[in-house]
This record gives structure tokens, sequence and C-alpha cells, in this order.
């Protein structure tokens, strides 16, 4: 996905917000905003959004002198969803469609964004689960997930935010874990997960984890170690978590299910779909010759 305009001041607020996590020094975060204005006036529109975040991120890690300086609120974030886990897995048991419940569960669990919103509160939290519940939405594309699942051999699931990944868990519970790798960044960038996040969450005990090799938000491919490039490629789908991956995703010739909410107005525009909509979509089901009017069953065994 392209970067639009609107995506601009969405940087600059990021920058200070990550920079106010690490110090109250007003001088600093003006140094700071002054010259990621000066990188902004230079950027080539041409990239991706996590594109153009990579670079906004570096510069606020090298003047600040903080290798995370979202760490503190990813560890807050881990702790609330595993605060939050034996309920919710509780409520994926009694489910009569647990593989929907627990689809439904990862997607509510992609709020946790502080690329989007820097806070989030157990409360809100908690009202994004009970929506993710509850709302109405299309599930063509889960019976298409199921039958992926069943035929695959090799499921790449790239994971997103730090506390997320606690519902991604509750997903992958719900799979043949034995197919699954799940992929963490290699570096710290905002508040997306990283293999210390993957420890927290417990996901190191259930499946093999892999770190992509990069620092930028998304999965830049090219940026990428070339052991991670191997495993996309060798993948027979990748199950891509959140908005950043399917900004760096989207264009990717690869059979991949995205799974997110919309939760900017660019992204929904670009989804062809309303702020907030819980999104699973298939990258190439065209292409597949996949009928997406036809209903399909989601009760598949694995």
């Amino acid at each position: 996905m392209r970067v639009y305009l609107d995506c601009f001041p969405c940087f600059l607020r990021q920058t200070l917000d990550a920079v106010r996590f690490v110090t109250d020094d007003e001088a600093v975060h003006e140094a700071v905003l002054r010259e990621v204005f000066e990188l902004a006036c230079h950027i080539d529109a041409r990239q991706t959004p996590p594109a153009i975040g990579q670079q906004i991120h570096r510069v606020v890690r090298q003047m600040t002198g903080s290798r995370d300086p979202y760490r503190q609120r990813k560890q807050d974030a881990n702790r609330m969803a595993m605060g939050l886990y034996p309920r919710l897995k509780d409520q994926i048991r009694r489910s009569a469609t647990p593989l929907e419940t627990a689809v439904r569960l990862a997607i509510a669990g992609n709020v946790m964004d502080f690329g989007i919103c820097n806070s989030l509160d157990a409360a809100a939290l908690t009202g994004a689960i009970d929506r993710a519940l509850a709302d109405e939405w299309n599930m063509d594309c889960l019976g298409e997930f199921a039958q992926a699942v069943n035929d695959a051999r090799d499921i790449l699931y790239i994971g997103d935010n730090a506390g997320e990944i606690v519902f991604d868990r509750l997903l992958i519970e719900e799979l043949p874990r034995e197919k699954i790798t799940y992929a963490v960044k290699g570096f710290p960038v905002i508040n997306d997960a990283t293999r210390e996040d993957a420890q927290m969450a417990g996901l190191t005990d259930l499946v093999e984890v892999i770190g992509n090799g990069s620092d930028a938000p998304g999965t830049i491919l090219d940026d990428c170690s070339a052991d991670f490039r191997k495993r996309f490629e060798q993948s027979d789908f990748v199950l891509a978590k959140g908005q950043a991956n399917y900004e760096s995703l989207s264009g990717i010739d690869k059979d991949i299910f995205f799974v997110l909410k919309a939760k900017c107005p660019v992204l929904a525009s670009d989804l062809g779909c309303d702020i907030g909509q819980m999104i699973l979509r298939r990258s190439n089901s065209a292409s597949r010759g996949v009928h997406r009017g036809r209903k399909e069953k989601t009760d598949a065994r694995f």
C-alpha cells in the first residue's frame, strides 16, 4: 500500500509520542521533531508507510539514546492481555464455533496498537473484545482460511504488536501447532512484538518463534534477513496480522490471509471498508478461482 498525504500527520504524532515516552525534556522533543520534519521534506512518497515509519523511528532512537522507547508499555500490554487470557480461553472452549471465536478475538487484539493510539486501558480493551464477539461480520473467507489450514504443511504467522500476541496465541491454540512458525520483529520498533514479548505471551512454548531481522513496522521483505525471506517463500501461506503488515505486504505475490481491524480512514479507504470493521481477507483469492459469494463451512477439523 502506498503512503497517502494523510499519513504524514500520523508520523509526526508517533514521533512526539515516542520521544515523550523517553524524556520530559521539551528541548529534546523539539529537536527530534525538527529532525523528522527535515526527513519528511526529502522522503520518497512512493514508499510504503512502514518504510517511512522505519526511518522516523530510527531517528527517534538515535537522538534519544533509547533502544526501545516503548518497552515498558509493551510489557504492560503483555501483562494486561495475559490477565484476560483465562477468561478468553474459556469463551473459546465454550463456543459452538471455536475457530470463528478465536479469529474474532485475534482481530480484537489488533486494537493494541500504539502506532495508532498512544494508550489503551483495560476497559477499552474489554470493550473491543465485546464488540468483536458481537459485531456482524461477513465470514465468507473463514471457510477459505479453515480449508487452507487443512491443506497446508507450513504456515507462517506474522505477528504485530505486544499484548496483541496473546490474542494470536488463542488462535494458534485452535490450529495445528506443528504447522505454524510465528514471526516477530528482529529489533524494537514502536510497540511491535519481539522475541521477548513472545516469551512473555507463552508463544515460545507452543510453536517455533523466529525474528525477521528487521526494525521496520510491518514486513518489508527487502529489509528482512535471508533466513526469514526463505521461510516466507517456502510457506504454503502466510497469516499476516495488523495494519502495517497489510500496508507492506498487500502488493506481494503470495497467498496471504490478512487479519486486522481497520483503525484509520486511510487504511479503511484502501481496503474499501468502514473504520472499525473486522477484516479477514485473502490476498489472491480471485487469481485462485475462489468464488467469494459461496458461504463456506467454518467448523473444519484440523
